[in-house]
């Protein structure tokens, strides 16, 4: 999985734009349409297609973001927008129509396969959904049970008879800590810029963030400082960090503040486009975005941290 993707080559950005995924055109855009449509006639059901969504007859609807940001990421292209769109929908179908894993696992398979997932709060029910965690300004910790060919997130309903949540978290941040870092990459610019970016096909690489200390120290063989670290989740395949050493992280902060706000865009599975203060597990919003573009939003914790790391090398000359 590549850090900086670059599209396949299609229709032309000038050509009218599709109204609900602007990164179509109208032409690609039905043409999505027509395809999903089919993969699931091919399977029996025949759907009701809107702008984002289908809707089979017993009222089912299932979104069309994610898979219209998979197709639209594909280096390939169009041409294997057919073979994409049939897997993907018959992985929902079967999905759907079998039967709960929360009634055919056994509990202690189900804590086994928990894990933590950051997630953005758009969409998010409160009412099914009590128990999320605000772990910033937008984003959210929810509980998700991990399958072969899904990710179940989990209700409050669903948690009920697994036990208590503070006990659940414990067990899911354990699992997510035994994760393996399926890639790894270094960002370094020539002005001295240096980041590290986690990529992997899991779906919870980029909610390492809840675990960072055990991240940094599988990728780094360091531990984390006081300090703390730079981090953004573009989107769920994505962990990208800092360590904090020195007067060094305002280059990486500027460079990863374009780095998350790019991977942001246009991804299945997005989550922010910001980059955040990790201290102590605690993350602070650093970057945001207005009519202007880009900029960086200081806190006083955070500009007092930069003058002592000023400061200290100063005095160190």
């Amino acid at each position: 999985m590549g850090i900086f993707r670059r599209g396949p080559r299609r229709d032309a950005s000038d050509v009218p734009r599709d109204p609900e995924f602007g990164f179509f055109s109208n032409d690609e855009g039905a043409r999505f349409r027509a395809v999903v449509r089919e993969a699931f006639a091919e399977l029996g059901l025949e759907v009701t297609v809107y702008a984002d969504s289908v809707k089979d007859s017993g009222g089912r609807r299932f979104g069309l973001g994610n898979l219209a940001a998979v197709c639209h990421n594909e280096p390939r292209g169009p041409r294997v927008w057919p073979e994409l769109i049939r897997r993907h929908v018959g992985m929902v179908l079967r999905t759907m129509d079998a039967p709960s894993a929360l009634d055919t696992m056994a509990p202690e398979q189900i804590r086994a396969q928990l894990y933590p997932r950051v997630i953005s709060g758009d969409g998010l029910d409160p009412q099914s959904f009590g128990y999320a965690r605000s772990v910033a300004p937008g984003l959210y910790e929810i509980l998700a049970l991990d399958l072969p060919e899904s990710v179940m997130m989990l209700t409050d309903e669903a948690l009920e008879p697994l036990g208590k949540v503070p006990d659940l978290r414990e067990q899911a941040l354990r699992n997510l800590r035994e994760l393996p870092v399926e890639g790894h990459e270094t960002v370094k610019g020539d002005d001295g810029t240096r980041f590290d970016i986690v990529v992997g096909d899991s779906f919870y690489t980029a909610s390492r963030v809840l675990a960072l200390e055990a991240v940094v120290r599988q990728v780094t063989g360091r531990e984390l400082p006081p300090e703390g670290a730079l981090v953004a989740m573009p989107f769920r395949h994505q962990l990208a960090f800092h360590v904090i050493r020195d007067s060094g992280m305002v280059l990486a902060l500027n460079a990863m503040a374009s780095f998350a706000a790019s991977g942001y865009e246009d991804t299945p599975g997005s989550i922010s486009p910001y980059v955040y203060w990790w201290r102590g597990g605690t993350l602070t919003q650093l970057s945001d975005r207005d009519g202007e573009g880009l900029r960086i939003v200081v806190g006083e914790d955070f500009g007092e941290l930069l003058e002592k790391l000023v400061d200290d090398e100063t005095d160190g000359l």
